[in-house]
């Protein structure tokens, strides 16, 4: 069970974080954590039980088996066509990165 911050908490904190708040504003602000801790502990606790429910708790992915893969470059020609911007047989994007 996660414990909920109380004022004296709240005050720790905001000094460690060098602000400043008004008394209305801790209220806020307590208010808001305490909503957050009780959302962390929801998920903690299904997060528990669905561990317990496993059996041995280990958590795994099922996967299904690929049975009818495609050839490669089947599908290129289509894709392609439908692209808005083409350059050496591949898809022109805007360049976002520097």
């Amino acid at each position: 069970m996660i414990k909920m911050m109380d004022t004296a908490e709240l005050e720790k904190l905001a000094r460690l974080a060098r602000i400043a708040m008004s008394p209305e504003e801790s209220q806020g602000f307590r208010a808001d954590f305490n909503a957050i801790l009780k959302y962390v502990s929801q998920i903690q606790t299904v997060s528990d039980a669905a561990q317990t429910e496993g059996g041995s708790g280990a958590l795994r992915n099922v996967m299904r088996e690929d049975g009818e893969p495609h050839e490669s470059g089947v599908y290129t020609d289509i894709l392609l066509h439908e692209a808005p911007e083409k350059e050496n047989n591949f898809v022109k994007v805007k360049k976002i990165l520097p």
